[in-house]
């Protein structure tokens, strides 16, 4: 059961303590937001258009500050020219910590 919890979460903590997050990625948008957190990956709207990686780089710019991570700490591990990518992040945050930031999110935009 703990195992198929597991896999629903788009947000995973690796063995060498970095983390990997599913994201869908919406380029294109008016603004930049995450839109949902399901077992897909993170919604997140990019205002950029999808040329020359414009979109990834607007993304990882996002999410770091979302996050409140250094750009250092913050990669593209998967899905450059794709919608569906994976995130790297080495840092000190935990995965539940990531979620409760991902998710908080949302719901500030909805204030």
């Amino acid at each position: 059961m703990v195992a198929a919890a597991e896999d629903e979460c788009p947000v995973h903590q690796n063995a060498d303590n970095t983390i990997t997050i599913k994201i869908v990625a919406k380029p294109g948008a008016k603004h930049n937001s995450v839109t949902d957190v399901s077992s897909d990956g993170v919604g997140v709207q990019i205002a950029a258009p999808p040329v020359d990686g414009e979109a990834n780089t607007e993304l990882l710019k996002y999410l770091a500050s979302v996050l409140d991570l250094r750009k250092s700490e913050i990669s593209l591990d998967k899905g450059s020219k794709s919608r569906s990518k994976s995130v790297r992040i080495i840092g000190s945050l935990s995965k539940e910590e990531v979620m409760r930031r991902l998710t908080s999110e949302i719901s500030d935009k909805c204030s």
